[in-house]
């Protein structure tokens, strides 16, 4: 069963990113979905590294996942990697597998090993607003609450990402935290992002200051290409520290498991190198206690169908990340969208990944310039609406 053709598919959903997705076809005409990971205005590159790593991909048999995966590796990237390598074979990989699973007939998580759990738990995120103040995004997040989700994820820092940051930054992100516990509740889990920014020294004395809000997690303190600096901050923190979704190697999940910087991992299934990587991942992680809750900025069609089918499987899985915002948009091009209901994914019963797409539908909604904001379309503008003076005054 050799592979034929691969498309790509550059999708808006009407938020700060388009969406890359790739559909693989099979000689006999057999077809899977895979997504790649990308960034604001870094959309096209990746689609680009693609179309041409397809150029190697078409001719081989569709079951030769592993093989074909080092063979991209170690002839078409000549043993580098990167965030654009890894989200464009993370893509095909997806897909191999959504096809391999569709011959045999069954579900992915079913060819993975088995479900551990009946459904997969997610944290919302994409629920909040860059230029609104305080006030209006606790309100927001009471209604991802009534929605029935349980935990939820943002990013509480005001301005640029910077290493070091100013009294009045830290004052911010405590009076956000401490007024999203108080309308939550006590039993509410409140994950904290950091998005690498920050230096040890700030990233230390603030998780110290936010301990008392009983906070799920802190999400990637520092840059974590130096892994000691995440090391150095987990040794000094009684709350969970998390890392791994800017990590796109095996190897880079390795050094972290070795210096004991994280208690949970957080890979992206679509940068990371695909199913069988995150599985990889998870293997690693397991016998050192470590959780995973994998990343998932990507749709809700076949990024979130490829994490679920790898966390109803592994045992030491935490929770997945879900992206509301984009679920309406997904789901008008869904043949047969994943079910969300009451913070947990259930799991598709159909073969494969359970999901397939409208490629019609998806051609009436093609891909968006958005002058390359990068982040700064993810939280929308700056400088934001009831946020300190302060906060923009080092610049971009």
């Amino acid at each position: 069963m050799k592979i034929a053709r691969i498309e790509t598919f550059l999708f808006d959903p009407g938020t700060a990113k388009n969406l890359l997705f790739c559909r693989v076809e099979t000689e006999g005409g057999l077809h899977g979905w895979g997504e790649a990971y990308v960034t604001p205005g870094k959309e096209k590159p990746v689609a680009e590294i693609l179309a041409a790593m397809a150029g190697v991909v078409i001719g081989r048999g569709a079951f030769q996942i592993r093989h074909t995966a080092q063979v991209i590796f170690e002839d078409f990237a000549m043993r580098r990697a990167s965030l654009e390598l890894g989200s464009a074979w993370s893509a095909i990989e997806i897909a191999l597998w959504d096809i391999v699973a569709k011959q045999a007939g069954m579900p992915l998580y079913n060819l993975l090993g088995g479900a551990s759990r009946a459904a997969v738990k997610v944290y919302a995120n994409g629920w909040s607003s860059g230029t609104e103040p305080i006030e209006a995004n606790v309100q927001r997040a009471l209604a991802v609450q009534a929605a029935g989700f349980t935990a939820l994820k943002w990013d509480p820092f005001p301005g640029p990402w910077r290493s070091f940051i100013h009294p009045e930054d830290e004052a911010h992100v405590i009076r956000y935290v401490r007024a999203m516990r108080e309308a939550l509740g006590p039993d509410f889990g409140l994950l904290v992002e950091c998005h690498r920014r920050l230096a040890p020294m700030h990233a230390i004395r603030l998780g110290r200051r936010l301990a008392e809000f009983g906070i799920g997690w802190y999400e990637e303190p520092c840059l974590g290409d130096n892994i000691e600096l995440v090391a150095e901050v987990r040794r000094a923190l009684d709350v969970p520290v998390v890392t791994g979704e800017a990590m796109y190697s095996r190897e880079a999940f390795f050094h972290c498991l070795e210096r004991r910087a994280a208690d949970i991992l957080n890979p992206d299934v679509c940068n990371c190198g695909g199913i069988s990587a995150l599985m990889d991942i998870a293997g690693m992680a397991a016998p050192q206690a470590v959780a995973i809750a994998p990343h998932n900025y990507n749709s809700t069609l076949v990024g979130l169908a490829a994490t679920v089918a790898v966390s109803a499987v592994i045992p030491n899985f935490w929770i997945a990340e879900c992206f509301v915002n984009l679920k309406p948009a997904c789901d008008a091009v869904a043949v047969a969208p994943l079910v969300v209901r009451d913070g947990f994914v259930e799991l598709p019963e159909g073969p494969g990944h359970g999901v397939d797409l409208d490629v019609a539908a998806l051609g009436k909604r093609p891909y968006v310039e958005r002058g390359g904001k990068g982040l700064r379309g993810y939280w929308e503008e700056f400088p934001r609406k009831g946020y300190v003076a302060g906060a923009t005054r080092t610049g971009f």
